[in-house]
């Protein structure tokens, strides 16, 4: 009788029943996990909580579903855990959008990969419910136009392409809306029977150029929205290809990151005073309309350098110092020595509050992420709109690295790039520091006349070095 006891535990696994209540559990643990999101304090137990949840989804996939390869399967989950694991635990913090930005890529192309073999086993989508038909040929336009469109926003983050505008000029639209049209075409063919090989990856093909030539005109100030753009594509395509194969935690899944993305993307439109579709034909970027931008000087305007005890004596007696970080901090790393002066500055008695726009950086919540890993309580984090009335109460605002998202041109001069776009209003303050390298441009690519202000002083150099600079200033004071 014992050799008969696998049989019930066998079935048991591969009950329905079964795998829908581990599907809810892992639901469950998806939402609670993505809650955990919401604040520096708890994303970290957040990411476990989803993790855990997405284990026993994908347990529950592996037990019931009929897979005939296992070799395949383990082979995919050894090489993926090879490639992943070591690049999320090397990778710094100012390569942080790169990856997020490939990781996304890859989830696009996988289901676009997918949908690709469902046409093959099905041959040709032969016999098959028109909503799966549908949905799978709607997972693999959306899921191939991120996967390219995510790779070029990786390579223009990483600096492989330029990171401005790269467009057709006039025949941009033009040829992109063809391109778009071609690949619905062939989807419409496929749809309605015909069922050649060749149009699913003429499909693939054409949607992979789409999502080229939608990321290439995008850059400067709008990276940050495309990336999160991109995102939501990639949850929608995941839940269009749960729809095909029934697969609900498939479903629950992209339909979660699909929302989220979405949401976070129109969230960050606004808050830059643009419409997503402003962002989508054609970005912020420097090489279209801004002039060649040249030293900040050079338009005019006297740059006034400081050194760190000059800055050091200025902000150990404010009253109130403002901290606007941007991708500069993020190079250097220098988040921790800025946590470090932070703490000496509030020893002192003077209120440090922290300036964070919506887009500084290279990815949404670059600059929440890095303060938060220095342990700056998450209370002086202040968004632009909470912060941008308390400039003009702001004695000292120490910019560290941070260009365009303070520019005033961006208010006053019409025919930048960037005019619109709500900045931090640190030129309201009493006085502002500049933490730069150089007087190069940001990522923009125009001028910034913050720089030649009267009330502005210049401390060049590495920004990390220049905070333990002043830092040490301060602890001499």
């Amino acid at each position: 009788m014992s050799g008969l006891a696998p049989a019930p535990v066998a079935s048991f696994l591969t009950d329905p029943n079964f795998k829908s209540v581990l599907y809810i559990i892992a639901f469950a643990l998806f939402i609670i996990g993505l809650s955990g999101l919401t604040g520096p304090k708890t994303a970290v137990r957040g990411n476990r909580i989803a993790a855990v949840g997405m284990v026993i989804a994908v347990v529950a996939t592996l037990l019931v579903d009929p897979f005939h390869n296992w070799l395949l399967i383990v082979a995919g989950l050894i090489v993926g855990t090879a490639i992943g694991v070591p690049a999320a635990r090397k990778v710094k913090m100012t390569e942080m959008p790169q990856l997020v930005a490939l990781f996304n890529g890859v989830g696009g192309g996988a289901v676009a990969l997918i949908s690709w073999a469902e046409f093959r086993q099905t041959g040709g989508f032969d016999d098959v419910a028109t909503y799966v038909v549908v949905f799978s040929l709607f997972s693999a336009i959306v899921g191939s136009v991120s996967f390219w469109g995510s790779n070029i926003a990786f390579g223009k983050l990483q600096g492989l392409i330029d990171g401005g505008s790269i467009s057709l000029g006039k025949a941009q639209l033009p040829v992109q809306g063809l391109i778009g049209l071609g690949a619905i075409g062939l989807a419409v063919a496929i749809a309605t029977g015909a069922d050649s090989e060749l149009l699913i990856i003429g499909v693939l093909v054409l949607a992979g150029i789409f999502g080229i030539l939608l990321v290439l005109p995008i850059g400067g100030a709008d990276m940050p929205v495309v990336i999160s753009l991109l995102n939501a594509f990639t949850g929608l395509a995941a839940a269009a290809a749960g729809v095909a194969l029934d697969n609900q935690a498939l479903i629950v899944a992209g339909m979660i990151v699909g929302a989220s993305g979405t949401i976070l993307t129109q969230q960050m439109a606004i808050a830059m005073n643009r419409t997503i579709v402003s962002v989508i034909v054609g970005g912020f970027g420097g090489s279209g309309t801004a002039a060649a931008a040249g030293p900040a000087g050079a338009g005019g305007g006297t740059v006034t350098s400081t050194s760190a005890s000059d800055v050091a004596i200025q902000m150990a007696y404010a009253r109130q110092v403002v901290v606007v970080p941007g991708y500069g901090m993020a190079v250097s790393q220098a988040q921790h020595a800025v946590r470090e002066m932070a703490k000496l500055l509030e020893g002192k008695g003077v209120t440090v509050k922290y300036a964070i726009h919506p887009v500084a950086g290279r990815m949404p919540g670059h600059m929440n992420v890095l303060l938060a890993e220095a342990d700056v309580p998450y209370e002086q984090l202040k968004e632009m709109d909470d912060i941008n009335g308390e400039f003009s109460r702001t004695d000292v605002s120490l910019v560290i690295g941070a260009n365009d998202v303070t520019n005033p041109d961006a208010r006053n001069k019409a025919d930048s790039p960037i005019y619109g776009m709500p900045i931090l209003n640190v030129d309201e303050s009493a006085s502002t520091i500049v933490l730069k390298r150089s007087m190069s441009s940001g990522y923009a690519g125009i001028d910034n006349p913050l720089f030649v202000d009267p009330k502005t002083s210049m401390l060049f150099g590495d920004a990390k070095a220049s905070v333990e600079a002043i830092t040490e200033e301060l602890k001499a004071l």
